[in-house]
């Protein structure tokens, strides 16, 4: 069996053995570095699956390091830091880290965001409908159906499931949301946002207060989980 590689960017040694010895643990294959020049370069040369990247490096600031790599590669990225406050985590987000996780952390909750994250980086097949759960979507019809019965969607509600679909079990932000469905000039309208979740909600939720598929991501934006995957 092919192990993963999974490179660790951080320059506190102690969190850099917990992760080599938890993620070796669970058969991952680990590479680290203590600052962002080390990560940059180790990252074109290993070719890793994933990378954990911290923000708070010696040499330059995580987030420099997160714009750099996502200039030629779409690696997944999954930052853990001590930072926390909303502005921090948006702009992760917004510069193209697929998760975000603070410290201290759950090894159990690093270890499930690892696995999908690794798994949605896959090359995909061209697929034409999408099945999860109760959910149907034909794309090239634009039909979508719920248990069975077909669901009127508006223009905007497709484009904006077709959205979240594409990045299932990722989060993404009101921001990268508005300018995808709306565009750049609707960037701080975040109402809109809410206002069409909760109509995809309303239409496709079995119980649109406890929803399963369009879940809120406190303060940052939403997360569409794959419920069906084995």
């Amino acid at each position: 069996m092919i192990k993963d590689n999974i490179l660790v960017i951080d320059d506190e040694p102690q969190i850099r053995r917990l992760l080599r010895i938890t993620l070796e643990a669970n058969e991952y294959n680990v590479i680290d570095a203590k600052d962002g020049t080390t990560g940059i370069e180790q990252s074109a040369s290993c070719r890793p699956n994933l990378i954990i990247l911290d923000l708070g490096l010696p040499d330059m600031d995580g987030l420099i390091v997160l714009k750099k790599l996502r200039e030629w590669t779409k690696i997944p990225i999954i930052i853990l830091s001590v930072r926390n406050s909303e502005k921090d985590i948006i702009t992760a987000l917004d510069l193209g880290a697929d998760d975000y996780l603070t410290k201290p952390f759950n090894t159990g909750e690093l270890l499930a965001r690892i696995r999908n994250a690794i798994k949605h980086s896959q090359p995909e097949q061209s697929v034409s409908v999408f099945e999860n759960g109760s959910m149907e979507v034909d794309f090239p019809s634009r039909v979508v159906k719920k248990n069975n019965e077909i669901i009127k969607l508006t223009a905007t509600e497709f484009s904006l499931l077709a959205l979240f679909i594409r990045n299932a079990g990722k989060v993404i932000t009101h921001s990268y949301i508005l300018k995808e469905v709306w565009g750049k000039q609707f960037s701080d309208d975040t109402q809109y946002v809410r206002i069409y979740i909760a109509q995809l909600r309303k239409k496709l939720e079995d119980d649109p207060n406890k929803p399963k598929f369009f879940v809120t991501e406190s303060r940052v934006g939403y997360r569409f989980v794959i419920i069906n995957e084995s």
